[in-house]
């Protein structure tokens, strides 16, 4: 049996994380929430194809009631010139959402979270656990035993991890 694997992500420098997605506050409204359903994966895809414009790692799911997506991008800046490039997918989807939004409102919720995270300022661990999150968009390195949160983080130089009790 191989021993318990405990990992943490390792980035060089600033990184982004955004959250989005959605709420359906009228299933029975097809017509407000399927477009917004069917432009994600083309936004992912085209994403995908193109590395170089800074998403790192996406990955899709279920969140708030709705369907979410929590995305790892290189820069805020590589974000920001995504969502507004009239040359990419999202401009066109984001129009057409808040003319529908108009016509539809209060059919289907959004919402984002964006977080610029600075080098050093978090801390990650993956316990026997396969690549997701932040791990999946940088390089996995192996834990000491002795590894904490508070010195993953930098709130200390030195911890003591949880002693097991009988």
């Amino acid at each position: 049996m191989s021993p318990y694997v405990r990992r943490s992500a390792d980035i060089d420098g600033d990184f982004v994380v955004f959250v989005l997605g959605m709420h359906v506050n009228r299933w029975t409204d097809v017509r407000a929430w399927l477009p917004v359903v069917r432009a994600m994966p083309k936004m992912l895809a085209e994403l995908a194809r193109q590395p170089e414009l800074g998403l790192l790692k996406a990955h899709s799911g279920w969140m708030f009631g709705g369907p979410a997506v929590v995305q790892y991008w290189r820069s805020y800046e590589q974000l920001e010139a995504y969502s507004r490039s009239a040359q990419a997918e999202h401009l066109p989807a984001w129009r057409a959402f808040n003319r529908n939004a108009r016509r539809h409102p209060d059919s289907v919720g959004i919402f984002h979270e964006t977080y610029r995270l600075s080098a050093g300022r978090w801390e990650t661990i993956y316990g026997a656990m396969p690549d997701i999150g932040l791990l999946a968009a940088s390089r996995a390195v192996d834990l000491s035993s002795g590894s904490t949160s508070a010195t993953r983080i930098g709130a200390r130089t030195e911890d003591a991890a949880p002693v097991e009790t009988p």
